[in-house]
């Protein structure tokens, strides 16, 4: 009994490693709703690039209408929506903060965030994040008060 559970154990925790291994981003790449809330309320002026790739009309938004701060290029499963994010990153310096959120629904299904997050790999960029939203916008950040547009 104690074998079986132990077996089942070890082959959750290598299913979960391998998921985790197979997302383009690493837990070091990912920041925290509160993390990012605070440093947008500081009024630093040196907040980083936030790129919303979330649908349009997502969590119940208009248009325009996100994390304060935003830049909105739309739904990044859209080809058309990627290369407009593309352009707005080939001027930017390599070591830019920047911080990507969609928050539509959970990662595990979230069609945008792979694509936009795989694109800043690509292009090197070095200081690249993914909020950590792990249910959506509105549980994660918006029910909470974070500061939005």
């Amino acid at each position: 009994m104690i074998r079986v559970f132990f077996l089942i154990a070890i082959t959750f925790f290598t299913l979960q490693s391998e998921v985790l291994a197979q997302e383009p981003w690493t837990e070091q790449q990912l920041i925290e709703p509160s993390e990012l809330a605070a440093t947008i309320e500081s009024g630093d002026q040196q907040l980083p690039y936030i790129v919303s790739v979330s649908p349009k009309g997502a969590h119940g938004l208009r248009p325009g209408k996100g994390i304060k701060g935003a830049v909105d290029f739309g739904a990044a499963d859209e080809s058309e929506n990627l290369k407009k994010l593309k352009a707005s990153l080939e001027a930017l310096p390599k070591d830019t903060e920047i911080v990507l959120y969609c928050g539509c629904c959970p990662f595990d299904v979230c069609p945008n965030i792979r694509p936009a997050f795989s694109l800043l790999n690509e292009m090197k960029f070095t200081n690249h994040k993914l909020l950590n939203l792990k249910k959506n916008l509105r549980v994660d950040w918006m029910n909470k008060g974070y500061p939005m547009n």
